[in-house]
């Protein structure tokens, strides 16, 4: 963590650097737009089908191709321009989803072609998530990280607060008209499609120290995977962080990307503007989360393991309790919570990773951290809609909750996992 004195001066040297502040608001401009797709397509799904189980494919879809790629998007950015890979990606991105605004405007949109785009996406995002993380660190000194990522992840929650509910009312207002609806979901993958283009020039303005050089390197691509792994391995309390993630998202993450579409479809009055709503009050608890996150983790001085175990139990009783949720304000208030619980932790994990973490090994290193959300998380999703076939949506999500209760409470008694956050005895890491 930075002491009191060094966060104070960090900030005027970041408005001031030209190449964070292009940064900052393409990737404001791009996160916002991408609430509209996440509001979007798993309404576009259920509308055609009708099937959480099918959702649960479309995620899965995104997730194989994310999952088995990732690492060797982190792999590729350690050896070349991580800007040139996330201008690569982005496009690929851009183009997909413009695809399929187009279709959905003109009503030509079919599940094929959305299982399809979905998987592009899926691939296009392996490269972009490593890329967009490795790129922050060179844009900005060691010494301004814990400020430039609280303000990255205060743009992203805002985005979240903000994004969902103009999605959700958008494509709600019109509810129970087909036509009407299939227009207004081809507005909303407008809407992302325009923002990628804003984060494309963005990108291509940015120069200096964030273009960075291509580094070419004698050994393949898997072998520098491997070594990634290594790296994550023998460093125990950034190896007990990442299976912990890992197995907390595979237990809890697929019942939320499913669940929250299929309550708002199933349950709740507004429709899409309740989903919309939901994952509003997500963001803007997060939102508040970022702005305690400071304050909380120096209070836990060095103990950021222990306070993360102790809030994800909190966040499991919160989900629990959406197995009793039928009104959009009450699942708000519960998501809110979630959110702010979410947000105290996360600029606190990030900021200490990156500091942790040799700079040649950073892309590697957070293509696995990216890779235990976001790559597991939809073939969690895929599997909790197969589930809801056998069980009830409420059993789906009180299962979910005690169960991420139950593992942060175990994990308590892991020293690996307590030892998150102390400082290190040596400038080479903690060893096994």
């Amino acid at each position: 963590m930075l002491s009191p004195t060094t966060s104070r001066p960090a900030a005027p040297a970041l408005r001031a650097n030209r190449d964070f502040r292009l940064l900052f608001a393409g990737s404001a401009v791009s996160v916002l737009g991408d609430q509209f797709t996440l509001v979007a397509l798993p309404w576009l799904v259920l509308r055609l089908t009708g099937s959480a189980a099918t959702l649960g494919l479309v995620l899965a879809a995104m997730a194989l191709p994310r999952a088995i790629l990732m690492l060797v998007g982190g792999a590729l950015v350690d050896r070349m321009s991580a800007r040139r890979v996330l201008l690569l990606a982005r496009s690929i991105n851009a183009v997909l989803v413009a695809l399929l605004a187009g279709l959905a405007l003109t009503g030509g949109v079919s599940m094929p072609v959305v299982y399809a785009i979905a998987l592009g996406i899926g691939v296009a995002t392996a490269f972009a998530y490593p890329a967009g993380s490795a790129l922050l660190p060179q844009v900005v000194v060691p010494a301004q990280l814990s400020s430039a990522n609280a303000l990255f992840m205060g743009m992203r929650q805002l985005s979240m607060f903000i994004g969902p509910a103009l999605a959700g009312l958008a494509i709600g207002m019109h509810a129970g008209q087909a036509a009407a609806e299939a227009r207004r979901l081809g507005l909303a993958f407008a809407i992302d499609a325009a923002s990628f283009l804003v984060s494309l020039g963005s990108l291509w303005l940015i120069r200096g120290a964030a273009q960075g050089q291509s580094r070419p390197r004698m050994n393949g691509v898997l072998t520098d995977v491997a070594a990634g792994l290594h790296q994550v391995w023998t460093d125990l309390p950034l190896r007990a962080f990442m299976l912990y993630a890992a197995v907390v998202t595979a237990f809890v993450g697929g019942p939320i990307q499913v669940g929250l579409p299929v309550l708002a479809n199933s349950r709740l009055d507004l429709g899409a503007a309740s989903l919309g709503l939901l994952m509003t009050a997500n963001g803007g608890g997060m939102l508040v989360g970022g702005f305690l996150s400071r304050v909380v983790a120096r209070a836990a001085n060095g103990r950021l393991g222990v306070l993360v175990l102790c809030m994800d139990t909190l966040a499991g009783l919160a989900l629990a309790a959406l197995a009793r949720v039928h009104s959009t304000s009450h699942g708000a208030l519960l998501l809110a919570g979630v959110g702010v619980l979410a947000g105290i932790a996360q600029i606190a994990i990030v900021s200490w990773i990156q500091q942790r973490v040799p700079a040649a090994m950073m892309g590697r290193t957070m293509s696995l951290l990216m890779f235990t959300f976001m790559g597991i998380g939809p073939v969690s999703a895929a599997l909790a809609g197969s589930l809801l076939k056998l069980i009830s949506l409420g059993t789906l999500f009180a299962g979910a909750g005690l169960g991420l209760s139950a593992i942060a409470l175990g994990c308590l008694a892991s020293p690996a996992l307590r030892a998150i956050g102390s400082a290190r005895a040596d400038g080479a890491g903690l060893n096994a």
